[in-house]
């Protein structure tokens, strides 16, 4: 080999191509690390660690107490929240150890999201990797990251309020709702990367006619995500433990108990229940139906394989939750089922974006 010339591996990165591509992958990378870091927030939720640290430290929190009476003093500012007096009292510093683990690994992972993130987008760019156009999408996504930090201890502040023993359903909406459009994001702009142009097929009959229902699935799909993260919120999910009827009725009783009625729609346990069941089961039925669809009208390809994972993978979550709600909640099995919502919705995804209409052409 002479001297200036380079491995290919080497000259195919160096080309604008494999510099899309690379961007591409690390997006895909951090969106895998957003992935992990709703599953923990979930494991967090399930066992009751958020609430532990109660400090915002963005930088000095990074490291884990280094003695006894950094422990101690932690454990001491825990004590005087509601959390503590009403579902913890006395478990001991041991106890307090246990659930701050947990607590401290969520928040270190976030760091490392965004630590991944600046890096990754400082290294593109001072090389001049960045693709054309997509600078300030990138750059909302790292503004995005950094409001998320602050949505977290904005939600995790709320569950210090007198008689809380949990956090704000609403705020914990809100940081859910926040991370799962982090995760959009980053997986759409991947796709696009990867994949600018659509199949030739994509602007068939078949896809032309399937592009509704695909939307409407996937509106669904947000929705009913959006829904459970009310049932997490108030635990309505310890209730009603039966399926499909809920205290012997389609209709629980008391749906509309609370007044205003709105108020039922996010804190009371018979309609925020209801509500997350009927969404899921009009999701899996809209599913179902674009599944058969796909493989009557679409060709072999990437659409109608997108189509059959999406379909299986909303199966799969419908099963998950229906197991989750019968079993009383388990840890594990909560923790899988809110797992598989992100991988439900990064389905969706790829079906939308291997749907999606090719660009006209302007004429030479």
């Amino acid at each position: 080999m002479p001297l200036d010339a380079q491995p290919s591996y080497l000259s195919t990165a160096a080309t604008p191509a494999g510099r899309t591509r690379a961007v591409a992958w690390w997006l895909l990378a951090v969106a895998l690390m957003v992935w992990v870091m709703v599953a923990l927030g979930g494991a967090t939720r399930l066992t009751g660690s958020g609430l532990s640290i109660m400090e915002w430290a963005p930088l000095r929190g990074t490291l884990p107490p280094m003695s006894e009476a950094e422990w101690h003093r932690l454990y001491e500012l825990y004590r005087t929240i509601p959390q503590y007096e009403l579902v913890n009292r006395g478990f001991g510093l041991e106890g307090f150890k246990g659930i701050f683990w947990l607590e401290w690994t969520h928040r270190l992972w976030g760091r490392l999201i965004g630590l991944v993130y600046a890096v990754g987008l400082a290294w593109f760019w001072l090389r001049g990797a960045i693709p054309k156009g997509y600078g300030k999408r990138l750059l909302l996504l790292l503004a995005l990251g950094g409001l998320q930090g602050a949505v977290g201890w904005f939600m995790v502040a709320s569950g210090f309020e007198a008689d809380r023993t949990a956090v704000s359903p609403w705020r914990l909406v809100i940081h859910l709702g926040l991370a799962l459009l982090l995760f959009a994001m980053l997986l759409w702009t991947a796709l696009s990367l990867l994949r600018p142009r659509p199949e030739s097929g994509g602007d068939l009959p078949g896809a032309r006619a399937l592009r509704p229902l695909a939307h409407a699935a996937a509106g669904l799909v947000v929705l009913a995500m959006l829904a459970g993260g009310f049932v997490a919120g108030i635990k309505a999910g310890l209730d009603y433990n039966t399926f499909p009827l809920m205290g012997g009725r389609i209709v629980p009783e008391g749906y509309g108990a609370l007044t205003p009625f709105s108020r039922n729609l996010v804190a009371n346990v018979a309609a925020v229940q209801f509500n997350h069941r009927l969404l899921a089961t009009l999701a899996g039925l809209a599913v179902l139906a674009l599944g058969v669809l796909a493989l009557l009208r679409l060709p072999a390809g990437t659409a109608r394989a997108a189509a059959m994972g999406f379909t299986g993978v909303v199966m799969l979550q419908y099963g998950l939750g229906v197991a989750t709600l019968l079993h009383v909640v388990p840890v594990w099995l909560g923790t899988l089922h809110q797992t598989v919502a992100v991988a439900v919705l990064g389905a969706a995804l790829i079906l939308l974006h291997a749907l999606r209409r090719p660009r006209m052409r302007l004429p030479a």
